[in-house]
């Protein structure tokens, strides 16, 4: 179940804490610290939050979360 983007990726692999429920925690955290301004983030991060909350710990321990720097 790896239907992130691409940018959604980058961001898993900024915030990865190692596991599901820190990950979801500390992006929950970060989108509390946005400005209204930064529109397109928080929807991102919303995004990104749906996706990590609906699957399961097995399913985030098969992810490859390491940031790609050719794309």
């Amino acid at each position: 179940m790896n239907n992130f983007t691409f940018e959604e990726t980058n961001l898993l692999c900024i915030y990865n804490t190692g596991s599901r429920t820190g990950l979801i925690d500390a992006l929950t955290e970060m989108r509390s610290e946005l400005s209204l301004e930064e529109t397109e983030l928080r929807k991102l991060t919303d995004n990104a939050l749906e996706k990590l909350q609906a699957m399961s710990d097995a399913e985030f321990a098969e992810l490859e979360l390491y940031p790609d720097f050719d794309e």
